[in-house]
């Protein structure tokens, strides 16, 4: 069998896309090898900044033949009809076989295709690949059709066997396949021919060129350690720039060089963020300081001085870049210790946040009047939450954030500190967008969690208000993410709060902005309401009967923000749902606790759905969710069929069969066990109430029957299911279990 090897040389690949191209490579050409009947043993793709290349072993010599047999119109079919068949099928109609069936006799052909060999097959399968590669972005040169990231020079396809290789013949637009590659363009300029993968791989490392990206990042990330280690520092690891440096060099060379004593005074993040992404730097620190003192640079090529010009013309660079962070750090914080952020947050009146939804000084304002309300959720003294709040976002008119958006927050911690403000104000600057993501650390400083919760629900409730909801997989507001931000900052913090009540208070504020004839005393009284009696209660009509001129605006909101609350919270629902079904919470289990009270108090909800769950996960649990739908069962058709309710509880005295008895027995126990503990939030002990009442309700079934002849007994025992129905759904809905 024989050995396939493929390079596609070019000039430079950009690093963000040679890992996708070169699996693409591979996707695509094995994905033809097997649609066209060859079969191989393995393959592996590689990428460098100017090839694409491709292994694949144990390759078939060729194609299986192929026999089909086709049907066609019956012997006395029109001649047209015949002739289309025979056209189709490539024969003479000598070459047609005829058979009996039911219908009478029938025309069949036979075709036999012979297999194709393997270097036909993989010329049409990589010409195929080539023409139509999804790179992310391509360009056309010359007079030819192909489109490629960059000019496409070389091709080499070979079939390799233990008795030597042969050249697979292609030709795209003028580019024909065949052995020869170059090596590094400075190292090792001219062109070499090989036989196979292994002969491929050795004389490209002996022309200064490492194939494989793994082997490039571990070479670059040991010499990297090792020269930092020799100093007695240490590489800030990087994975995502290490795998973009590898993307960039064939012969990575490794060299560290020093930052300007000017500039270390710069905080280390700033420091981190200017060389990585601007020189593609690795910072060096001071394990003992975790200050920023050196850098890494990874150069393409040796030279005989040792890279010292590289290094000089590489701090050069670097000095002039760093002068200007230098200068916008200086120049903020000149501005931070003179007034306090203020004159930035200021500032921020003239940046829209979104165009229905105001400035961001008007974003500010709101995230600070509900992290005042939050803070005593959280344990955290409001004015300070609400002063945290207020400056949170300072940072955004500051020149280093400016430059280096990704280091906002941090910025305002940095800023916050240099102002005077207490510690907890500049913690919840930098924590205050987390979490970001599902491995993003959770605050838990009581002011940075009322500031975070405030900051992601005023986001969520304005897009709301303004019907700016995700849509399939669309969400260009990242609201998904700032709702499991909720979910998570409430569940890991051990929150128990309702959640709705916040919701509300929060749409009141957008949608009072939003709605003509309604003042900031109106939204004021109305959140005062809220906060005392629930939404638009009877205060409500007090207050619209006092201002007859927001009569409109207030009827508008009475309609609008009681329904955006629901189906906000229903979002928060859905996304719960994805959080604890990676945590092994099954769906229909948080659906039985969904419609229970209290649903809004996401801890309350997750608690009870675990505790759900591990009834379930017992036998008790699980046959007593069917003895509990057999009773709802016959309950509900019993109910269809007398037109009555039957919810007034049995009596035990009516009971006939020991099994009643028990079970009248077993409810009354577990009624006295589930009511407190359910009072008192303790779900364990409800569920292992409930779960006891297996055994007894067992037993009925087995030896009762409900639907008796006696209309005494019956209704007796239809009242006593309906106690086995409202005991079993006062600790979860039950019938949403599935199974």
């Amino acid at each position: 069998m024989p050995d396939l090897l493929i390079e596609l040389f070019s000039e430079e690949i950009p690093a963000r896309m040679q890992g996708k191209a070169a699996d693409d490579l591979k996707t695509r050409v094995t994905n033809g090898l097997v649609e066209a009947g060859l079969t191989y043993a393995g393959a592996a793709a590689f990428a460098t900044p100017r090839r694409l290349a491709l292994r694949v072993d144990g390759l078939t010599e060729r194609s299986p033949d192929v026999k089909e047999e086709r049907k066609g119109p019956r012997v006395d079919a029109p001649d047209k009809a015949i002739e289309g068949f025979l056209r189709g099928a490539g024969l003479t109609r000598d070459d047609l076989i005829e058979r009996d069936e039911k219908k009478g006799r029938v025309f069949y052909a036979v075709i036999e295709k012979p297999g194709l060999p393997a270097a036909e097959i993989v010329a049409e399968v990589l010409e195929d690949a080539i023409r139509n590669f999804p790179w992310p972005k391509s360009m056309r040169w010359g007079a030819g059709s192909l489109r490629w990231v960059r000019p496409l020079h070389r091709i080499v396809c070979l079939l390799s066997r233990e008795d030597g290789s042969e050249i697979v013949p292609l030709d795209v637009d003028g580019i024909v396949s065949g052995r020869t590659t170059e090596g590094h363009r400075f190292m090792a300029p001219g062109a070499f021919d090989v036989t196979g993968f292994d002969d491929y791989e050795a004389k490209l490392k002996r022309a200064h060129v490492v194939l494989d990206a793994a082997e490039r990042a571990e070479a670059i990330w040991q010499d990297a350690t090792n020269q930092a280690f020799a100093s007695g520092l240490e590489v800030v690891d990087d994975k995502g720039l290490l795998a973009e440096v590898a993307g960039l060099v064939e012969w990575p060379v490794v060299l560290m060089g020093e930052i300007g004593e000017d500039f270390l005074g710069l905080p280390a993040e700033v420091l981190q963020t200017s060389m990585k992404e601007h020189q593609k730097f690795f910072s060096v620190k001071n394990p003992k300081t975790g200050r920023i003192e050196r850098f890494i640079t990874v150069a393409n090529r040796e030279t005989a001085d040792h890279g010292a010009t590289i290094l000089a013309g590489n701090q050069k660079v670097l000095s002039a870049r760093l002068s200007d962070a230098k200068f916008f750090w200086e120049n903020d914080l000149r501005v931070a210790k003179s007034d306090g952020l203020t004159a930035w947050t200021n500032s921020l009146t003239n940046v829209t946040f979104h165009n229905k939804l105001g400035s961001q000084k008007a974003r500010i304002d709101r995230i600070a009047a509900l992290a005042r309300e939050f803070a005593p959720v959280v344990g955290a003294d409001a004015d300070l939450a609400a002063q945290a709040a207020t400056v949170a976002k300072a940072d955004l008119a500051s020149e280093m954030v400016y430059e280096f958006p990704e280091l906002q927050g941090l910025m305002g911690r940095y800023y916050s500190d240099a102002a005077g403000l207490p510690t907890e104000v500049g913690a919840a600057c930098q924590e205050h967008y987390s979490p970001l993501g599902p491995s993003d650390d959770v605050p838990s400083a009581a002011v940075s969690v009322a500031v975070a919760l405030a900051d992601k629900i005023d986001t969520l409730t304005g897009f709301w208000a303004i019907d700016e909801k995700p849509t399939g997989s669309k969400d260009p507001f990242a609201l998904r993410r700032a709702a499991l931000g909720v979910i998570r900052l409430v569940l890991e913090n051990g929150l128990q709060m309702p959640l709705d009540r916040f919701i509300d208070l929060q749409l009141v504020r957008h949608k009072g902005h939003l709605i003509d004839g309604v003042s900031e005393t109106d939204i004021d009284d109305l959140i005062r309401e809220i906060a005392e009696h629930g939404v638009f209660s009877a205060a409500y009509r007090t207050l619209k009967a006092r201002r007859d001129g927001a009569t409109d605006g207030l009827d508008a909101m009475n309609g609008e923000v009681p329904d955006k609350s629901v189906d906000l919270l229903s979002f928060f629902h859905d996304r719960l749902k994805v959080y604890l079904r990676d945590q092994g919470v099954r769906h229909d289990v948080i659906d039985a606790c969904l419609g229970m009270p209290g649903n809004d108090d996401l801890a309350l909800l997750v608690n009870r759905a675990k505790a759900l769950q591990a009834v379930l996960d017992t036998e008790d649990g699980e046959n007593l969710v069917q003895g509990f739908k057999r009773a709802n069962n016959i309950l509900t058709q019993a109910e269809e069929k007398d037109g009555v309710e039957y919810s007034y509880g049995g009596d035990a005295k009516f009971a006939e069969d020991p099994t009643e008895t028990a079970l009248f027995e077993a409810l009354a126990t577990a009624e006295a066990k589930i009511t407190p503990a359910m009072q008192a939030q303790d779900f364990s002990t409800a569920m292992a109430a409930m779960a006891a009442l297996r055994g007894p309700v067992d037993a009925f079934f087995e030896a009762v029957q409900v639907n008796a002849d006696n209309d005494v007994l019956r209704r007796n025992r239809l009242n006593l299911l309906s106690s086995i129905r409202s005991t079993c759904l006062q600790v979860a809905d039950l019938t949403k279990i599935e199974g």
